[in-house]
């Protein structure tokens, strides 16, 4: 599976307008596509962003998927209203699954959900599997994938190596003395599900 990492910088007060406008028009019309929509955060430390995944079996079915989406009858008629809300939206990482399987047995469900903390760890290129250690404990962990971005419109962050990592709760897990396989600080983030978010 091919994951995108995709967090967005909105205007002022808008997150509420996109999320409302995101999952009731953007869910189903993208999984018709093929398109699995993983999950969506709201950032408690930062209001003005928008967090969410994506998932695509492998890249060919992702550009087939986005191609039809982003010409399909439901981007076509809320893009504008999506887009009055956004200030950039090219923080993106193309990510594959690590170590165990993303988000296992953490779908579904109702009511008020555990954060996440999702952790993004810059890392030396062919250290991953130093890394391991981080898995335990761990709700998913991704690497980077470096596969050329065929679908250009929509870019992505490249030239990048990094290590994600998300665990349940708002406390940060103890991690291993890596340092030495870091080539800059780690990115942190406390993630709240939105009400429709798949992973609760």
């Amino acid at each position: 599976m091919i994951y995108e990492l995709r967090r967005y910088t909105l205007r002022p007060g808008a997150r509420d307008t996109l999320v409302e406008l995101f999952e009731r028009e953007f869910i189903e019309t993208q999984e018709e596509t093929g398109i699995e929509v993983v999950a969506l955060f709201r950032d408690q430390r930062a209001p003005d962003t928008f967090t969410w995944i994506r998932a695509f079996p492998d890249m060919e079915s992702r550009f087939r998927s986005l191609t039809d989406f982003y010409t399909g009858a439901a981007w076509k008629t809320h893009a504008e209203a999506a887009r009055a809300t956004m200030v950039d939206t090219d923080d993106v990482l193309l990510l594959r699954p690590v170590l165990l399987p993303p988000f296992a047995g953490l779908s579904g469900g109702s009511g008020e959900a555990a954060p996440y903390r999702l952790t993004v760890f810059p890392v030396a290129e062919g250290s991953v599997a130093r890394f391991a250690a981080l898995a335990e404990g761990a709700a998913a962990c991704f690497a980077t994938e470096h596969a050329v971005n065929t679908y250009a419109r929509l870019p992505v962050r490249e030239g990048e190596n990094v290590f994600v990592r998300f665990t349940r709760g708002e406390d940060a897990p103890a991690v291993p003395a890596l340092d030495d396989h870091l080539t800059g600080p780690p990115r942190h983030f406390l993630l709240h599900p939105t009400e429709r978010s798949h992973v609760r």
